[in-house]
């Protein structure tokens, strides 16, 4: 008998709970699934990522490396991300369902912060691996530049790249970035002025590079002198010539060949 008027008086509380303050029942509810929707997300974005292959695209980068360093991944980042996302704007739904003006208030401003939140992490995260995404491929494609110029344009790229991003992360967040679009072009100007006067030599070896692959005066395979030094022509691209000398291997600047004449030996 005891056991049935305990039981009876459980019961008889949880009416009394939904009958009273259906509202809290009702949020705590929600406030369960969004544990269990953040769950969700964060194995869903995870799988999706996956199957994209993200893990292979960003390996290497400097993000990635750091996000190791500290037991994580970009993937992993990007995964629990979501699933807190998705459990904070669930708990943000349950206190909306108390009723409380001042709180629903505060509640929508807060829904909406953390959303704004979310996008500017994102593109955060994203920007930082475009950026040294972009510098790694610029630095590979440009390897065989021997010009100390060309140096400055992967990480002038990937910088570019971080600022953009964070630009945009800042004004999703409500940060006044009239100033720093004021900054912004005056960083593009100097990147275009400056970067101009330091690739110089570049361009003025790419466009007598143009000049060469449209005229040919000298195929892969001729041998050719060019200041007292004599070789076989192994490589001809937009900005260098390769020579393969007896010893050793020549890597030209196209605009050297015009200053300094190159000679085609016929036998």
């Amino acid at each position: 008998m005891p056991h049935d008027s305990g039981a009876s008086g459980f019961v008889a509380g949880v009416h009394q709970l939904l009958a009273e303050r259906f509202d809290l029942f009702i949020g705590i509810l929600v406030l369960i699934l969004g544990v269990f929707a953040g769950g969700l997300a964060r194995r869903y974005i995870s799988r999706l990522l996956h199957r994209f292959d993200i893990p292979r695209a960003v390996e290497g980068t400097p993000f990635e490396r750091t996000a190791r360093s500290v037991g994580t991944s970009t993937v992993g980042l990007l995964a629990n991300l979501s699933g807190l996302f998705v459990l904070a704007l669930g708990a943000s739904i349950a206190l909306q369902l108390f009723n409380a003006p001042a709180q629903t208030i505060i509640t929508d401003r807060f829904s909406r912060f953390l959303r704004q939140l979310f996008i500017a992490a994102v593109v955060l995260i994203a920007g930082f691996i475009v950026g040294d995404k972009l510098e790694l491929y610029l630095r590979e494609r440009l390897r065989s530049i021997k010009l100390p110029e060309v140096n400055v344009l992967p990480a002038a790229v990937k910088y570019s790249v971080f600022y953009v991003a964070g630009l945009v992360a800042l004004a999703q967040v409500g940060v006044a970035t009239l100033p720093l679009l004021v900054l912004l072009s005056a960083y593009a100007f100097g990147v275009v002025f400056i970067g101009g006067l330091a690739t110089k030599p570049l361009l003025v070896a790419g466009a007598a590079g143009v000049y060469l692959l449209l005229t040919e005066p000298y195929a892969i395979g001729d041998e050719v002198e060019l200041g007292g030094r004599r070789g076989i022509v192994q490589e001809v691209d937009v900005f260098v010539t390769r020579i393969d000398g007896e010893t050793e291997e020549f890597v030209v600047p196209n605009n050297q060949v015009f200053a300094d004449t190159i000679v085609v030996v016929r036998d």
